[in-house]
């Protein structure tokens, strides 16, 4: 059975003969799951380093991915001029094809990289933006409007290709919770991803949803709105056992070994114990569990408990 019939049955929980794995940023021919892209438009060049299409641009001050540094809606003013990037601009899929057709039999997953309200704060400022939703909410709906139109019209262009999900990059949670109310959450954006999802699921796809932080309250309405497989790098900030009874057989989770803590400091036999745990629990309904590997090192991870974690997802298949 190839990695694609394997993922997919693991999302639909039809309990798969193995749990598929998803190697994030290296050892890429281990995985089940391979990422692909859109690229930025043909001729496109920063005018300074660091400058993105959307015209913010990032500052890396260590090995992270950094973050947005100026704003080029800070000014509420600029609202009225501005153009957001053109999303049927040549180049976009140029590549897309060619790097399908380098994973046969791979599950393909379509990714728009950081998505929805990240990228609305990175557009307005983080404060800013957040103050718009309750103060100016016609504004904040014209940031998001930018966002999310340039999203669905890519969402439209990579359904034309194999791909087997498309993937949403969107951080919600603190450590406490969603950094805003659910019922705002609900009256403003859920009816934005409830489009999408659409969108995707009328064509026979897969919808695949990273948040991080404690993103509880609103993993139900992403579930009710189509979300097929949640991916959640901190579970213990919800609480393994709370997810698998909360939504277990509702909804694949594809989870890491906890990055905040358990990757970075614990040792072998740890996480080993907490990688079965995650197939166990949270996969107990129909195997509807992927584990999910990335190498943090930016994060203080070493590369003898990357291997730990690498090991210990591989292990459940043994």
């Amino acid at each position: 059975m190839d990695s694609k019939t394997v993922t997919l049955q693991a999302i639909d929980r039809l309990s798969p003969p193995r749990t598929p794995l998803y190697f994030c940023n290296r050892d890429f021919g281990e995985s089940d799951v391979v990422n692909v892209t859109y690229a930025p438009a043909a001729g496109f060049i920063p005018s300074v380093q660091g400058m993105t299409e959307w015209g913010f641009v990032w500052e890396v001050l260590d090995g992270t991915m950094g973050q947005p540094k100026t704003h080029p809606l800070a000014d509420a003013g600029a609202l009225a001029t501005y153009r957001p990037p053109d999303p049927s601009a040549p180049g976009r899929f140029d590549g897309v094809e060619a790097e399908i057709a380098r994973w046969p039999g791979r599950f393909i997953k379509f990714s728009l990289g950081i998505t929805g309200f990240n990228q609305a704060t990175f557009l307005r400022g983080y404060s800013a933006f957040l103050e718009d939703l309750f103060e100016a909410p016609e504004r904040a709906g014209a940031v998001l409007d930018f966002v999310f139109d340039f999203e669905t019209e890519i969402i439209r262009r990579a359904l034309e290709y194999p791909v087997d999900a498309v993937s949403f990059g969107d951080d919600w949670g603190t450590q406490q919770g969603l950094m805003v109310a659910p019922e705002l959450w609900r009256d403003v954006f859920r009816p934005r991803y409830a489009a999408q999802f659409d969108l995707i699921r009328r064509a026979g796809k897969k919808v695949w949803f990273h948040s991080c932080g404690n993103v509880h309250a609103m993993l139900g309405d992403l579930i009710d709105i189509g979300a097929d497989v949640v991916e959640l790098l901190q579970p213990d900030v919800m609480g393994v056992d709370r997810l698998a009874r909360d939504f277990g057989g509702k909804v694949c989770f594809c989870c890491s070994v906890d990055h905040q803590r358990r990757a970075i400091h614990d040792g072998r036999e740890a996480i080993l114990d907490y990688a079965q745990r995650l197939r166990d629990t949270l996969g107990g309904a129909g195997g509807g569990f992927i584990g999910y590997v990335e190498d943090y090192a930016c994060l203080g991870m070493s590369e003898e408990n990357y291997q730990y974690v690498r090991e210990a997802f591989q292990a459940l298949n043994r």
